[in-house]
C-alpha cells in the first residue's frame, strides 16, 4: 500500500475487512437465495456484523465461538473461510458436515467455531462447559457465546449464569441485542427495566455499549478479557445493534407492522460497514488501496460462490453418518 501504516490503521483494516466480507457474502446469498439452490433457511446478520466481528478480533487465535442460528457473522469473523461457508450454503459435501449443517449449524472446531445451534439459549451452557474444560487444561483458550435478546427468556440462560458464576468459569456471554425476539420487542416480553441492572448481582462482569463501531467493540473485548483474568468470573457484554432484514429470509419485512422503516433509516446511518470505511479514509488510507482490498474479497467471494455451485452433493450415505458415535 502507498499510504505508511500505523498500529490503528492496520487494526481497523482487518477489523474492515471482515465486515466488508461478511456484508459482501450475505449480499451474494440475497443474489443467489431465488435460484433456489441454496435450500437452507438464512438468518441474515447484516445490520449487526460490528459485534462478532469487534469481539472475535479481540479474542484472536484463542477464542472458542459458539453461536445461535443467526451465525454468518460469527463464523466468518472467527474463521474467514468463505469456502466452506458457501458450500454449506449450497449443501455441498466435502465440509466437516458433509453439507448438512446448513445456515444454522455452522461449525469448524479446528478454526475455533466450536457449534452453532438452531435451539435459542442452547449454546449457551455448551460454552460454559468449554470454559470449565479450559480451565481444567489450562490451555489458555477462551470460550464465548453469541446469542440474541430472545435467549433472555430461556430458562438455560439463567441457569448457565447462575453456574458460571457460582463455578468462576472463564466464559464470556455476549448478548446481541437487537429488541426483538422474532417479531416480538422487549417492552412487551420483558417485566424489568434493564438486564445488565439484574445481572450485576450476580458474580460476573458486566460491560454494556450501544455503538456501530467494530473497533469500539474490539477494545471493550479486550478489557472484558483482562476483568476476566484479574479477577476469574464469567463476563457478560450486552451489545446494542439492529437486524436489517426480516428474522428469517432475505427480504425487507417493514410491511409486518412490528417496526417502522424510520428505526431503520436511523440505524442505517451509523451502519458498521460505512463507518468502517469511514474510519479507514479519515485514518489517511487512499480510496485507491481500500477499494484494491474490496476487490480481492469480490473475487474471492465470487470465486467460492462459482465453487460451490458447480461442487458434487454429498452421498447418500453421508446421512447417516453423525448421528450416532462412530469408532474407527
Amino acid at each position: 500500500m502507498a499510504t505508511k501504516t500505523s498500529p490503528e490503521l492496520e487494526l481497523n483494516l482487518a477489523l474492515y475487512r471482515k465486515l466488508y466480507l461478511i456484508r459482501k457474502s450475505e449480499q451474494k446469498i440475497i443474489e443467489y437465495y431465488p435460484e433456489n439452490e441454496m435450500k437452507t433457511p438464512m438468518h441474515m446478520s447484516m445490520g449487526q456484523e460490528a459485534i462478532a466481528v469487534g469481539v472475535c478480533a479481540a479474542l484472536g487465535d484463542r477464542g472458542q465461538i459458539f453461536s445461535s442460528y443467526r451465525s454468518h457473522a460469527a463464523f466468518l469473523a472467527r474463521t474467514g473461510n468463505v469456502e466452506m461457508f458457501f458450500m454449506e450454503m449450497y449443501g455441498r459435501g466435502g465440509t466437516l458436515t458433509g453439507g448438512k449443517a446448513g445456515s444454522m449449524h455452522l461449525a469448524s472446531p479446528s478454526e475455533g467455531v466450536l457449534c452453532s445451534s438452531a435451539i435459542v439459549g442452547s449454546a449457551i451452557p455448551l460454552a460454559a462447559g468449554a470454559a470449565f474444560a479450559n480451565r481444567y487444561k489450562k490451555n489458555d483458550l477462551l470460550a464465548c457465546v453469541f446469542f440474541g435478546d430472545g435467549a433472555l427468556e430461556e430458562g438455560i440462560f439463567w441457569e448457565t449464569l447462575n453456574a458460571a458464576s457460582a463455578m468462576k468459569l472463564p466464559v464470556l456471554l455476549v448478548c446481541e441485542d437487537n429488541g426483538f425476539a422474532v417479531h416480538t420487542s422487549k417492552q412487551a416480553r420483558h417485566g424489568f427495566r434493564s438486564i445488565t441492572e439484574i445481572v450485576r448481582h450476580y458474580q460476573c462482569h458486566v460491560f454494556q455499549e450501544d455503538t456501530t463501531d467494530a473497533e469500539k467493540i474490539y477494545q471493550l473485548t479486550r478489557q472484558a478479557v483482562t476483568a476476566m483474568q484479574r479477577d476469574p468470573r464469567p463476563v457478560f457484554l450486552h451489545l446494542q445493534c439492529y437486524r436489517y432484514l426480516e428474522h428469517v429470509g432475505i427480504n425487507e419485512d417493514f410491511d409486518a407492522n412490528y417496526r417502522p422503516r424510520e428505526d431503520y433509516e436511523n440505524w442505517l446511518k451509523r451502519d458498521a460497514v460505512a463507518l468502517g470505511r469511514k474510519k479507514l479514509l479519515e485514518s489517511g488510507l487512499a480510496e485507491a488501496d481500500i477499494s484494491r482490498e474490496e476487490r480481492k474479497l469480490d473475487e474471492e467471494i465470487d470465486r467460492c460462490v462459482q465453487k460451490a455451485k458447480n461442487a458434487p452433493f454429498p452421498q447418500k450415505q453421508e446421512l447417516y453418518h453423525g448421528v450416532f458415535h462412530e469408532t474407527n
